[in-house]
């Protein structure tokens, strides 16, 4: 079960469910990997709208092994997330705001 007051978000992986969550490690991974310089930048682009299959999939990865996953993109590449693209979308987004909510915004 996810505490999303701790940051967390369930993502399903073939039936199977994970804790994901941005650490501050595994969001600097996903500025280097999304080619943002800052935090700000990197979720004004999602604020916008601006977010692409790429983008959901780097997030999502960030999140599970900010959760303790050791899988990597690839993995993801050929397997089944709870609500297919928009499940994963969702999750996605869900792990940006949370990340950045203040205690009690969650």
């Amino acid at each position: 079960m996810a505490n999303p007051f701790a940051g967390e978000v369930v993502v399903t992986l073939e039936g199977v469910p994970h804790v994901a969550k941005l650490t501050l490690g595994t969001l600097a991974e996903l500025e280097m990997t999304l080619g943002e310089d800052t935090l700000v930048n990197l979720v004004a682009r999602f604020e916008a709208g601006r977010i692409s299959s790429r983008d959901v999939l780097a997030l999502l990865v960030a999140g599970l092994r900010g959760g303790g996953w050791q899988g990597r993109a690839e993995d993801l590449r050929t397997v089944e997330i709870g609500g297919g693209p928009v499940g994963a979308a969702r999750a996605a987004a869900e792990l940006l705001a949370r990340a950045f909510a203040l205690p009690g915004e969650a």
